[in-house]
């Protein structure tokens, strides 16, 4: 009887290590069936997981998410993205997995006011063998204005002339004043009183020496009481390096154009202007009697409406390496020339960048703001709209803001985009 007994208790203790074994086995196997899913996505303190995508996010936000288990850190790098959506480019990041989560760390700053979009792709892994399963994308936009890159002088007017980004700060302002700007974000914007207003860089030349080019800026034209000697409205030498020796932007004083020639260098050593890049609306193009080389030309009927008294954002772009030049207004292409599409006997074709013409000896190698030369140049100085001595020529009256330049051609999507970070 008491061996049956002994028998008995070895049975049930077996059966009972047994059913633990069991309920531990399954414990496992709910453990693994555990769906991999995001519980919440962060960028700083901005939420990504919402129902709207953020703007305003820092460009130096690091992301962060947290998920329903433990992920595979042997997964996390290889499924995870981060793309700028101006330009289509890949973001480098780094990709730290521990736990339930995931931290993921741009390499460099973002840049501002600019949309990206992240993705955590399907093949994120959890430590359990279980895969996210379909793509998770998600959209966000940094705070502040978006600056393409190359850029190597910056002008914000902030109260003086100061270049923010490079060496060339004005050594020179006459009579300016600093105001308020087209918005709040803006600051302030340099004002000239359109009689003797200007502003002088020195060693203006290096700004153009080069083989791809682009100027942008912020203008504000005024037009009460700016005329001529006749008391006939003048029109806007907004800037200028050694007038068309180097590069110079003017404005009509009918308001019915807007120009800029620029200095290049061709192939043979010598240099031209290759005419003015000009734009009056007419949508004329190099098929319908237009400028040689013209492939596009907005049509406009009313361009006072852009260039008269009211903010606009100015960007004209030079590429030696794509032989073309282009100008934008508010952030849209208005002029593109081509210059492998001049005649065949002409130099357009083989030009090498632009280029300071340093044997003029009639203009200074200063740019000035506010009018079309330096006051020590002597170029047109006895024309009534041309000499800088004359309050009725044509100085700039208005405001001029965030004036950039950059050695660089940048993109229809950069203007585009830093035109809508900035108005």
């Amino acid at each position: 009887m008491k061996k049956a007994k002994l028998i008995f208790n070895s049975l049930w203790a077996l059966a009972m290590v047994a059913t633990v074994s069991f309920l531990i086995s399954c414990g496992g196997d709910e453990e693994a069936a555990v769906e991999l899913t995001i519980v919440s996505l962060n960028a700083g303190d901005d939420d990504l997981n919402g129902a709207t995508s953020p703007d305003g996010v820092s460009t130096s936000a690091v992301i962060t998410g947290i998920f329903s288990t433990d992920i595979d850190p042997a997964t996390a790098s290889s499924n995870v993205t981060l793309v700028s959506d101006f330009d289509d480019a890949e973001v480098a990041v780094t990709v730290e997995a521990s736990g339930r989560s995931l931290k993921i760390t741009p390499n460099e700053e973002l840049f501002g006011g600019s949309l990206y979009i992240l993705t955590i792709k399907a093949g994120l892994t959890s430590t359990k063998g279980k895969t996210l399963g379909t793509d998770l994308t998600r959209n966000f936009t940094t705070v502040g204005t978006f600056t393409p890159q190359n850029v190597v002088a910056h002008w914000t007017f902030e109260g003086n002339a100061e270049d923010q980004v490079g060496d060339f700060d004005a050594d020179a302002e006459i009579s300016i004043t600093y105001t308020d700007s087209r918005n709040a974000a803006a600051g302030k914007a340099a004002t000239f009183d359109g009689d003797v207003s200007i502003i002088e860089v020195p060693n203006g030349d290096k700004l153009m020496d080069g083989a791809e080019f682009t100027l942008a800026y912020w203008v504000k034209t005024n037009s009460e009481g700016h005329v001529n000697a006749d008391g006939n409205p003048t029109g806007h030498f907004v800037m200028g390096l050694g007038a068309f020796n180097g590069f110079q932007t003017e404005i009509g004083g009918d308001y019915k154009f807007i120009k800029m020639p620029a200095m290049m260098e061709y192939g043979d050593g010598t240099l031209g202007t290759g005419g003015d890049l000009f734009w009056n609306g007419d949508g004329k193009t190099k098929d319908n009697e237009g400028w040689q080389g013209t492939t596009f030309n907005k049509t406009n009927s009313d361009l006072a409406s852009t260039l008269k008294d009211t903010w606009m954002h100015y960007t004209y772009i030079f590429s030696a390496s794509g032989k073309y030049r282009e100008m934008y207004i508010n952030g849209a292409l208005v002029v593109r020339q081509e210059f492998a599409l001049w005649p065949a006997d002409s130099k357009e074709p083989t030009v090498v960048g632009l280029k300071f013409n340093s044997d003029a000896a009639d203009v200074e190698n200063v740019l000035a703001f506010g009018f079309v030369q330096s006051r020590g140049g002597t170029l047109w100085q006895n024309e009534p709209w041309g000499g800088y001595n004359f309050p009725t020529a044509n100085h700039f009256k208005g405001k001029l803001d965030d004036v950039r330049i950059f050695s660089a051609a940048i993109t229809a999507e950069e203007v585009k985009l830093m035109y809508d970070s900035e108005k």
